[in-house]
């Protein structure tokens, strides 16, 4: 069972304009899938955010649904969810790695996901993280995706020149017609 660990956790971001989040889940626990879903949605309603949820068939498939979203639509953030359980065979380890991996290579290309894919080796570790009266590894995942759309939004409205500007004013060689333009 899960550990009794204690943590700090964030408090939730405030928005100034509305934000829009896409939950995506591979629903192939279906109930591990559906308490995770609880947890993440009681996040976002707290946090006053909109939300919209999509189902895939796997975990493999939650990354490339979360990019064509980036990619297609409006959403400033997204929550990955499902679960992968350790089997009999290696499959277990590609599709935590893939998975995993997808999803963060769509943060550092700039789009806002929490990641509430679970990776446990059996299914009570996986039933007490999805619970949003135990771990509530949903709800965190929301929490992530909130806290990643606030930086997103306060870098995006902070400015910086681009390139270099003169220091100074300087004159070409042999031009008399004054300080060069820049």
């Amino acid at each position: 069972m899960a550990g009794h660990e204690t943590h700090y956790t964030l408090d939730l971001p405030k928005f100034d304009k509305p934000a829009k989040v896409l939950i995506v889940v591979a629903p192939y626990y279906k109930d591990i899938a559906d308490n995770l879903i609880a947890g993440a949605r009681a996040t976002l309603d707290e946090a006053g955010v909109a939300h919209e949820l999509i189902e895939v068939p796997g975990a493999l498939e939650v990354p490339t649904a979360i990019a064509l979203a980036h990619r297609q639509s409006n959403f400033d953030g997204y929550v990955a969810l499902g679960c992968v359980i350790r089997g009999e065979t290696t499959h277990y380890d590609t599709v935590c790695n893939d998975s995993s991996r997808g999803l963060t290579l769509l943060g550092l290309q700039g789009a806002c996901v929490g990641n509430g894919i679970l990776t446990v080796e059996n299914r009570p570790q996986a039933e007490v993280r999805a619970d949003p009266a135990e771990m509530n590894k949903g709800g965190g995942a929301a929490a992530a995706a909130l806290h990643l759309i606030a930086l997103s939004r306060k870098w995006s409205a902070e400015t910086k020149g681009v390139g270099f500007r003169p220091v100074g004013s300087f004159q070409i060689a042999g031009d008399s017609e004054g300080p060069a333009s820049v």
